[in-house]
Formats: structure tokens, sequence, C-alpha cells
């Protein structure tokens, strides 16, 4: 069994970064670039860390799967990026932002790590605003914040448009940068396959050219992923299409332990699915709920006349609406955390009081803020996604609808909760080393930072974090003792076993020639997923979706058709061989979900609950890190190893979002 050391530095919380920084291994400038470095992913992660590492001196080789240098999922984030700057003099810190994250986290994420990142979230800021990055700013010159999910105070920092993708652009032109200079070599349209280790250390990867089909090797001294998150496996989530686990599920096989895969964060405010061809949910921006009201009608009937299209909701009165939130969560409203507000929502549309044809749908409605603000006050903070919800739906929220006793009423919005985020990952000690020395996952495919449910507008926080401001101190730790080590041939045996075993992969999923499509048995995956592993779970559900997803596997394996050749470009090969990592990811998160029996943040349980229909943990029984250990073949059930959680600086007790 693989031992579990997470290496937290001693002393007190708010001085264990300081202390590690002071007494870590230094590498010197000319060392540097006798050293190269693999980092797999162009993200906010994956594009800061090559930045950053290319910027001190090593040698980096980047790897994306697209033709240049983007991302899959971090540009999701319109809403923006977490930092404890107080401008806004609400009582905002270092300790509360820390302090949220961990409560937001339902106690589940470790203290240290989490410390760390609120203690950086404002070198952040700095760094993209010297970057150029266009945040939002008040009159007087500072920069602008509003209030997410989770939290009583204005922390989140945003940019015109996305404010994901006004990041990685600054992150991206630190890129380019490195990339002229000569410290950063780009492969662009590679996907990697597999991970090489050479004497228990990992050595290189094997790249697949998304181009040409062929397989290629590339060996360095340490390798980073920053490969995003696995929600995918769901088949429909607000993830850009092509983000998957391959490169993680490729690390677990080689002994890289999975952590907490059973998180996934059910996002409260997407539109509703419509039909079933969709390939892909609409996110809408978090932010919304600053000025938003979540409701339902507060009679059944109206609800049904909602659902036959018989009315409107501008049609039903202020007196007949349930802003449920609001009712149940009075100190913090439309702003609870987004596992609560994903699970009232889901609670209202199974009492049958959902609002759209399907009956999986509340009201996000702007009808007071409009009254209270303005028209135009509202469209300069949400003008941009309004427009996008009337492309997508053919309905404006910003259009006056109907004047009922001298109360004007707009068109309210339809949102429901779907997969987006994914806190579980790829186990990493406080280096962000996995189990595999030499192996280093950052950003969304590490487990760390978040427990159990994320707080809006932090993930694009970590991201940047470990890429600009963890990593780049940690890995000089491991690097300093590999300075006489000398470069890697990709002819040692190593490389030809690791080539050899995903060429024969390749080819059996091409023999197999059924006749069922890559995305048919995806979606029925993700069917199994979302039914059984979803925003609600039971051991019953559990052992039948573990059933049903060996029994998916089966018909990949027996019935899976490819068109084309493995030569050059195939899009149905690459999607396939996601696929086949999807599998074996949704039966981790499926083990792991059943192993925890208390409910906690984005794992809801429906055997362990409060009397209110509130999350119900186990701190005596489950106070832990979930560890999973591949046996060695996908069909066997990985083997668990706990790492305990040790709080120091926070009281662990029940989440309250009431007072």
């Amino acid at each position: 069994m693989i031992k579990i050391d997470s290496k937290i530095p001693e002393g007190p919380v708010a001085e264990k970064w300081t202390n590690y920084k002071a007494h870590q291994k230094l590498v010197n400038p000319a060392n540097k670039r006798r050293l190269d470095i693999i980092v797999v992913g162009t993200g906010l992660a994956g594009a800061s860390a090559a930045a950053s590492l290319g910027e001190m001196g090593f040698r980096v080789f980047n790897f994306c799967i697209q033709d240049s240098p983007r991302r899959a999922h971090s540009i999701a984030a319109q809403g923006g990026i977490n930092a404890a700057k107080n401008y806004q003099n609400d009582g905002d810190s270092v300790y509360r932002l820390f302090y949220d994250t961990v409560k937001g986290g339902d106690y589940r994420a470790r203290e240290a790590n989490v410390y760390r990142l609120a203690e950086v979230s404002n070198a952040i800021i700095d760094q993209c605003v010297a970057q150029g990055v266009p945040f939002a700013r008040e009159y007087g010159g500072t920069l602008d914040n509003r209030s997410f999910g989770g939290a009583q105070v204005s922390r989140t920092f945003y940019a015109k448009g996305q404010t994901g993708q006004q990041l990685l652009l600054g992150a991206y032109s630190a890129l380019s940068r490195q990339v002229n200079v000569g410290t950063v070599k780009l492969y662009t349209r590679y996907e990697m396959q597999d991970v090489v280790i050479v004497d228990g250390r990992a050595r290189g990867i094997i790249a697949k050219n998304l181009v040409t089909g062929e397989l290629e090797r590339f060996a360095a001294h340490a390798v980073v992923i920053a490969t995003g998150g696995y929600g995918n496996a769901y088949f429909l989530s607000t993830n850009a299409m092509g983000c998957n686990c391959t490169a993680a599920i490729s690390c677990y096989r080689k002994g890289a332990v999975f952590a907490n895969p059973a998180y996934v964060q059910i996002h409260p405010t997407c539109i509703p699915v419509h039909g079933d061809k969709q390939s892909k949910l609409t996110l809408m921006s978090e932010s919304l709920r600053n000025d938003g009201r979540i409701w339902v009608p507060k009679k059944k009937e109206d609800a049904v006349r909602l659902q036959k299209g018989e009315i409107k909701g501008s049609d039903i009165p202020e007196e007949d609406r349930d802003y449920y939130l609001e009712r149940r969560y009075p100190a913090f409203g439309n702003l609870v955390p987004r596992d609560v507000a994903s699970r009232a929502a889901k609670e209202r549309c199974d009492a049958g009081f959902g609002v759209n044809n399907t009956g999986l749908a509340v009201f996000l409605d702007f009808s007071e803020a409009i009254n209270r603000l303005g028209i135009d006050v509202v469209l300069q903070r949400y003008g941009n996604l309004f427009d996008m919800y009337e492309e997508i739906t053919d309905v404006n929220p910003g259009e006056l609808a109907k004047e009922i006793s001298g109360v004007k009423y707009y068109n309210p919005m339809m949102i429901y909760p779907a997969i987006h985020y994914t806190m579980g990952g790829i186990w990493v000690d406080y280096e962000l080393q996995t189990t595999i020395k030499g192996l280093f996952a950052i950003g969304e495919c590490n487990f760390s930072d978040h427990g159990a449910n994320r707080l809006g507008a932090s993930a694009l926080m970590q991201g940047l974090a470990d890429g600009y401001f963890v990593l780049p101190y940690t890995i000089q730790n491991y690097l300093a003792d590999q300075i006489t080590v000398p470069r890697f041939s990709t002819d040692l045996p190593e490389f030809a076993e690791a080539e050899k075993a995903v060429q024969a992969k390749i080819d059996k999923f091409m023999s197999i020639q059924g006749k069922e499509s890559v995305d048919s048995i995806h979606k029925k995956l993700g069917h199994v997923m979302w039914e059984y592993v979803g925003m609600g779970r039971t051991a019953e559900g559990l052992k039948k979706g573990i059933a049903e997803l060996k029994e998916i596997r089966k018909e990949f394996e027996t019935n899976l058709f490819i068109p084309g050749s493995k030569e050059g470009m195939n899009v149905e090969l690459d999607k396939a061989i996601r696929l086949y990592d999807f599998i074996t990811m949704g039966e981790l998160v499926a083990y792991d979900a059943l192993n925890r029996n208390e409910s906690c943040g984005g794992h809801f349980r429906e055997e362990y609950q409060t009397e209110e229909g509130e999350a119900k943990r186990d701190d005596e029984n489950f106070f832990y890190v979930a560890c999973w250990e591949y046996q060695g073949d996908d069909e066997k059930a990985p083997v668990l190893i706990k790492e305990p959680l040790v709080y120091e600086a926070i009281k662990v007790q029940t989440r309250n979002y009431k007072s």
C-alpha cells in the first residue's frame, strides 16, 4: 500500500507558508538551464506555471490539445476571481477568506493548503493588474468587486465579458514571451496518453500528435499535469467538450492515488436542459445571484400551469411567489453556497414546483433590482449575460413583461443545477507533488484546496495561485538534487514499454468495429452518472450505478464503432480514448460516494440528512481525505487509503447560513 505523507510544515497556520519558503532548497540560475520540466495543459494553471517556470530559467515543454494555447474549462468563469483585498472595507481579510473557503467546503479541506491559497490571493490580483487584465474599476480608480455565494463580503474581482478569458489572456501574454525568448517550447495539438516512470520517478510522457496520429516520446526531470477536472464523465456539463481526465487517469494507473473523487460540484445557475440532443450545458454566471432573486410558485396549481405553458412567470404576482432561498437561509439568501442552492432547487422541483415543461427549473428574477436600480444599472452589470440568455432561449430578462397592481414584472430567467467543477483529483502533498516522485498536479486536476464544495470564483484563484506562486517555489525543493542527473534519452526501455502499451490500446479500440458511436455510449455513461451518482445519492443507487458502469465498459469493449483509421487526424478515436478513461473515472466517483456514509458539500447521501434536508456530516468517522489506489486492472475495485485531517485554527462545526 502506498504511504501518504502530506508534508505540511510545522507551526501556526498563518506562518506555515512563510516558514516553508524560508527553508526551501534553491536552484541557482545557471543550473536551472540544465533542468527540463514538462507542463501538460495551457489553461490558467498550466499557462501560468509554464510562463513562471520559463521566466525562472528552467527549460519547459508545454503541451496543449488545441491549435494554440488556450483552455478547456477556465474560460467558463464569467463571474470573477476571489482575493482578500478588503477594498469595500466590509471586514474581509486573509483569515476571513480562509475561513469562508473551509466552511464552504464543509470542513473537508486541508487547513494549511487553504490558508496558503488565501494568503497569495492578493498577489494574484497585483500580478494580473500588472499584466494589463482589465478588471472593473470604481469611480475612484480602485478595483471594483462584488459578492459571490458563501460569503458576506465583496471579494470577487471581475472583468468585462468573461473574467476567466481575461485572466487567461494575461497568462498567455506571459507564456508567449517565454516561448519567444526560447525558455518554453510549445507543442500544440498534442494530448498526453501516459506518464513514463524511470526508477520510481516521473521522467516523461507519451503524447499523441492529434494531427498525424503518431505517438511521440518526451523526457524531462519533472512532469506537471494541469489538465483540469473530470466533470465530462457526466456527458452533459458546463465544461468545454474537450475537457477530459485521460492524463489524470493515466497517472492514477501508474501509481498516483486519486483523492475525494465523490466531491463533484453542481452549479445552480445553468440554463436548463432542453431536449435530448444537447452535448453541453450553458453556464450563467453566479454573479447574477447578487441581484437576481430565485423563486418558484407558492401554489402547486400555478406550477402545473407553468409546466403546461398556460401562463408565464411574469403572470404570477409577488404574494404568490416563494423566494425559497431567502425563506430558508435569511442571513445569506440567494448567496448561499452552490451546493446548498442546488439542493434547494432540486427539493422544490422534486416536490412538484418546477417551472418549465420538464418541471426541472426555477426562476431567477431581476424585477426587484430593475425597479430599485433602474434598467441601465442592471444592464451595465449583467447585460452580456442577458444577451446570451436571449440568444439561447429567445427571452429577454431585461424586458418589461407585465404590470400587476402597480408593480412592474420583468421576464424571469429559468435556471437549474448542472455538473460544473470537480473538487476531487489527483492527490498531492503540500508541495503539489503526487504519490509518484517528480510528478506534480496543479489547478482543477488536483484535489486539495476546496474540500467537499467550491465557493464561486475560487477556481481561478487556485489555478493561478498554483501556477504563479506555489509550484515555482515547491518544485525547486524536488529539483535541487536533480542537477547532477543528465537529460534522459527517450530510447530508454521504459519509454518504449509505455508507448507500446498506448499503441496496443489504440489498436484494440480500432479493432472492435461494433455498431455504437462514441457519443451514444458516452450519453449512456452520463445518464447513469447523473441518475445514480449525481445530486442525490443512496447506497442502493450507487451499487446499481457501479453495476451499470461495468456493463457500459463491456459495451464499449464489444460494440464500439470508430470510423476511419488510426493514422492521421481521427477525432472519434481521440474521443474514444477519453471515454474509456471517463468510465474508470465514473466508477471511482461511485466507489468513493458509496464509501462515504455521510453528506458533505457536493456529496449528498440521501440517507444522511438533517430534519430540514441539510447535509449531515459524520466527523467522527469521515474526517479524512479518501485516497484511492489503483489495483493494476480497471475491473478491480480500488483500495482506500485515509489521510486524516487535522484542524488547529478553525473550530469544526455544522454549517449554518441562516444567521
